[in-house]
């Protein structure tokens, strides 16, 4: 299957129920029946006018598109973790609750980052892997997950050089147990 990922906006002002309104509106404007390519709509750390920024908002986009089974969901490790998901001490229970809100089936990748920022800051500051106030030992129980472990990681830090991304790459499958 193709993904193709996207932030799901901002409501500059207008608010967040008009904000997912409009993005559900432009989603289906756009997808058709014939599509192949699976949209993942991101989610968000909560900054300023962003959309996206709860299980409860994408779940509020995703129940307004017209056809759902083109859409999916991408967690970002950073964005969660600053929107105030504990995922350091509680992945488990933050697991739960997106199953319980939106469904795991929807769940079709990871952006893989530590962050900058303190937990529920509504920042997005990526960190290296292990760099972070994420940490290398709770990266490691995400890579791990039963629930995860066989999704798609895609690695979103920030670098110098490839060389910066290798090191992170061959960490990461050291510490991968499958």
């Amino acid at each position: 299957d193709a993904f193709y990922n996207i932030h799901p906006g901002a409501h500059t002002g207008q608010g967040a129920e008009q904000g997912i309104q409009l993005i559900a509106k432009c989603l289906n404007e756009i997808v058709t029946k014939e599509q192949k390519t699976t949209i993942l709509l991101e989610l968000m750390s909560g900054k300023g006018s962003d959309i996206g920024r709860s299980f409860e908002e994408i779940k509020q986009i995703l129940d307004l598109l017209n056809y759902k089974e083109k859409f999916g969901v991408c967690l970002d490790t950073c964005h969660i973790f600053s929107a105030g998901y504990d995922i350091v001490n509680n992945l488990d229970y933050v697991l739960k609750q997106f199953d319980d809100i939106i469904g795991l089936d929807k769940l079709m990748a990871i952006h893989l980052n530590d962050s900058l920022m303190p937990f529920d800051s509504h920042k997005d500051r990526h960190a290296k892997i292990g760099e972070g106030l994420i940490g290398l030992e709770a990266l490691t129980k995400i890579i791990n997950h039963p629930l995860l472990k066989d999704l798609p990681f895609y690695l979103e830090t920030p670098q110098e050089n490839i060389d910066g991304y290798q090191k992170e790459i061959e960490l990461l499958k050291k510490l991968y147990k499958y």
